[in-house]
């Protein structure tokens, strides 16, 4: 059976301290975005340059585009409500973010294995299409293919821990699906609705038996005078307008955050 999960707006603490005084002093800015994608790891605070960002993050919720100064940042994660101590993160790593660009940083893989997946993300697609690019962020996933139901493949051999490049296409309604590089089916992606001057990422997360996809938009030009999101998914007004494309045929109302299906691996 098919199982629809339509997340809501997470409220995230959002502390600035860390980056006002750079935003401040230079305009230059860069876009970051922070996902949560390790299945097994808790809800999870997210510290730059020693101060914190982003409070009590759960599995799968990512934190929209944030404002960071260009330049390289140390990233710590930690499980939430931990006291900070250097040294003590469960994550940690030096990014260099380039201003005027934009990035997804996901936190991947079991939480033993913990680890950073960077992608730079695209501000631009040619005037009436559309982009999307898929993220296999399932740790024990195989790889996979994404295509047309019954047809040609647009991504091949998508494997963990990996983004795709973006491909451009006319814009649309979709039947799309996630399957198996010998044909077989793993999760249908019927009615997929792409709309014009939009980029797309598209992240299979959570374990193989439990698959789930989370759609992000990565660039509308109607967005804002620069064409950049404030969120992954625009303000809930703009979701409640707009994304009964992502899954419309399966009837989803996004209010949010992102859309998630689920549908178990068949054996």
């Amino acid at each position: 059976m098919k199982k629809i999960f339509v997340s809501l707006s997470v409220a995230f603490v959002l502390v600035f301290s860390v980056l006002a005084a750079g935003v401040l002093a230079d305009s230059h800015t860069a876009k970051l975005r922070v996902l949560h994608a390790s299945p097994d790891a808790p809800a999870v605070d997210v510290y730059v340059n020693g101060d914190l960002t982003l409070e009590d993050v759960p599995f799968k919720a990512d934190s929209g585009y944030l404002d960071v100064p260009g330049g390289t940042h140390n990233v710590e994660v930690f499980a939430a409500g931990t006291e900070y101590a250097e040294g003590a993160a469960v994550l940690q790593a030096d990014l260099t973010v380039e201003a005027g660009k934009a990035y997804t940083v996901a936190a991947a893989n079991l939480l033993e294995s913990l680890e950073f997946v960077v992608a730079e993300d695209s501000m631009e697609v040619t005037e009436g299409k559309t982009k999307i690019r898929v993220g296999h962020l399932s740790p024990d996933a195989p790889a996979v293919d994404v295509g047309v139901i019954g047809g040609d493949a647009v991504f091949s051999g998508a494997e963990f821990p990996g983004i795709t490049d973006y491909a451009e296409l006319d814009a649309g309604t979709y039947d799309l699906e996630i399957r198996l590089p010998d044909g077989t089916q793993v999760l249908p992606l019927e009615g997929t609705e792409l709309a014009a001057d939009t980029v797309y990422s598209i992240f299979a997360v959570n374990t193989a038996d439990s698959l789930e996809v989370i759609a992000l938009v990565d660039y509308e030009a109607a967005a804002s005078p620069d064409g950049m999101p404030t969120t992954g998914l625009g303000t809930p007004e703009q979701n409640q307008i707009n994304w009964l494309l992502v899954m419309a045929a399966l009837g989803a109302t996004v209010a949010g955050g992102g859309v998630l299906l689920r549908k178990r691996f068949q054996h």
